[in-house]
């Protein structure tokens, strides 16, 4: 496959974790829009097939970025590479991310570090690195993935929530602090969503899970679409899970918690 760059006057959006999931809905999304993109993932393969398929059917140009955001110096990377081609970068779309599930005294404390850095840091880090341009320019978007996860501590995926709720504060506020400069911020807080993240952490058989119609990965990327063009902060896709995310705000902490730890619980 070989990419061009002809058209990289055009907008461009900065997509992690695109080989599958949400952050694969949104690339579609975008280059629906004609947005070209930069679509990062370790994942090469799906990510070659992806662009030519994109550049095929859309007529846009797209740069892969075969990358482990568990690196902690791909960030700066993957800055440096675009701005040696040239590329500016116009929406920033943070939303690489996985998790893991089990007591925490008992989980893999590698695997929790990796997920720190890619869920945490890596986001962070890229944000950081792309804002600057963004603000001198006086225009560009960010969206930042989250889950409804964010809103209460996850009793069995303690380090997942913890990392999802500092996505959303941290967003909130960058967000509050860039009023004005013609940069905007939107958090997407999906609950759960049909994809193979429940398996690979191992919680698929889970109260909170087990048979229960989940939102697909297309419905939540059209609604953090919409957000994050309209300008809206926070989005929570789904009306229950906007309204449980506002009643955790109101009951006791402790009672939040004993009910996130047996949504989380696998029945046997």
């Amino acid at each position: 496959m070989k990419t061009t760059y002809q058209s990289w006057h055009k907008q461009t959006a900065l997509i992690t974790g695109a080989a599958s999931g949400i952050g694969y809905e949104l690339a579609c999304i975008f280059a629906c829009d004609t947005y070209n993109l930069v679509l990062v993932d370790k994942n090469g393969q799906k990510l070659s097939e992806i662009a030519d398929k994109f550049q095929q059917k859309f007529g846009i140009s797209v740069k892969n970025i075969v990358k482990d955001l568990s690196i902690a110096s791909v960030p700066e990377e993957i800055f440096t590479e675009l701005q040696q081609a040239s590329i500016k970068v116009d929406v920033l779309v943070n939303n690489a991310g996985f998790g893991n599930y089990g007591l925490f005294n008992e989980t893999d404390l590698t695997a929790e570090l990796k997920m720190l850095q890619v869920n945490l840091v890596s986001l962070t880090h890229l944000t950081k690195l792309f804002l600057k341009d963004m603000v001198n320019q006086g225009d560009g978007k960010i969206l930042n993935v989250a889950s409804t996860a964010a809103f209460q501590p996850g009793p069995l995926m303690a380090v997942y929530s913890a990392t999802k709720a500092y996505i959303l504060l941290f967003s909130e506020a960058i967000a509050n602090e860039l009023a004005d400069t013609g940069v905007t911020v939107t958090v997407l807080c999906p609950g759960p969503t049909e994809s193979a993240f429940h398996e690979t952490t191992g919680m698929a058989d889970s109260e909170l899970l087990r048979e229960k119609k989940m939102m697909t990965a297309e419905t939540v990327a059209k609604i953090g679409y919409r957000g994050l063009m309209a300008n809206t902060t926070v989005v929570i896709p789904g009306v229950k899970n906007k309204i449980l995310a506002e009643l955790v705000r109101f009951a006791p902490r402790k009672l939040v918690t004993q009910i996130a730890r047996s949504t989380h619980e696998v029945k046997k």
